[in-house]
């Protein structure tokens, strides 16, 4: 009994190595990975590169390679970067704009992608499509006459002033992305909703809104990177060096003291430390709802 056991799994690993040698090579499968490493390789390299070039002092940085570990931490270039860049100031701008805007900014569009999408009126298409244009429009051509509609109405050089044009220039994209995903929704899970009594709002907030949390977790990511990067409304709108966010701090860090890379490089790690955590807390539903608007039922 025991040898015939044994001949049976010397034929099963016979017949295992067999099929492993038949199976073709995973080509497509190989590529990926690699493009993976590569992408990820070429991500982090200037991360380190930027975080050991924050902590050398100027010695180390004029004679040795932009690789090497520094002969002595210079932790000091963090403070000075602190209080040259009044880093605490302008972070807090950006992170009240930020709390505000992206949550603000993807309710109203996850109401109004669920008005258009599940609701039927008449114009839905037409409006629809007014907004996937409006989504289309570069903020370039825009930031002269909202430069004037803002000094006209008293709100430039304000974060309250700057939070408006965030919202109106980013709300049309998460429109159309969430539109595409509550498509998808079946209709079964509605009408079953509806015949147990529950309103348009119930179906909403306590169905489709949990079902979309890949696609708003997603958006809340790219969001957030895109307002906390923004500067191109940012320097149009704002003047006062106490309500600049920070990219704007950044700019003028690098203006005043382009040489001094230590405190340079050192700020602006500093400054991409929020982003990063934003990504961590928000990754495992990142990729299933980066593509989740595409699918449309």
């Amino acid at each position: 009994m025991t040898a015939l056991t044994s001949g049976r799994m010397v034929r099963r690993k016979a017949s295992a190595a067999a099929d492993a040698r038949r199976r073709p090579t995973d080509w497509v499968g190989i590529g990926l990975w690699t493009a993976l490493a590569v992408t990820a390789l070429l991500w982090f390299v200037p991360m380190v590169l930027m975080f050991l070039t924050s902590v050398k002092g100027k010695p180390d940085l004029n004679t040795l390679p932009m690789w090497a570990l520094p002969t002595e931490w210079a932790w000091d270039n963090y403070a000075d970067a602190i209080e040259a860049g009044n880093l605490w100031v302008t972070a807090g701008n950006s992170t009240l704009i930020s709390v505000i805007k992206v949550p603000l900014g993807l309710a109203i569009a996850a109401a109004a992608a669920f008005a258009l999408a599940r609701i039927r009126f008449r114009g839905g298409r037409i409006l629809l499509m007014v907004i996937a244009i409006g989504s289309m429009i570069p903020i370039q051509i825009g930031l002269g006459p909202l430069f004037s509609t803002m000094m006209s109405v008293g709100l430039l050089d304000s974060r309250f002033g700057l939070l408006l044009p965030y919202l109106a220039f980013g709300i049309p994209y998460q429109i159309f992305v969430l539109f595409g995903f509550f498509r998808s929704v079946p209709d079964e899970l509605e009408e079953s909703a509806r015949m147990d009594g529950a309103s348009t709002f119930r179906i909403f907030w306590q169905i489709i809104l949990p079902l979309a949390k890949p696609a708003l977790a997603a958006l809340f990511v790219l969001d957030f990177v895109a307002t906390w990067n923004e500067y191109a409304m940012a320097t149009t709108l704002l003047r006062s060096q106490e309500n600049w966010t920070i990219p704007l701090a950044v700019q003028s860090f690098s203006t005043q003291h382009g040489t001094d890379y230590g405190p340079l490089n050192a700020f602006i790690f500093m400054s991409a430390i929020p982003v990063l955590i934003v990504y961590l807390l928000f990754q495992r539903y990142f990729v299933s709802g980066a593509l989740a608007g595409a699918v449309k039922g």
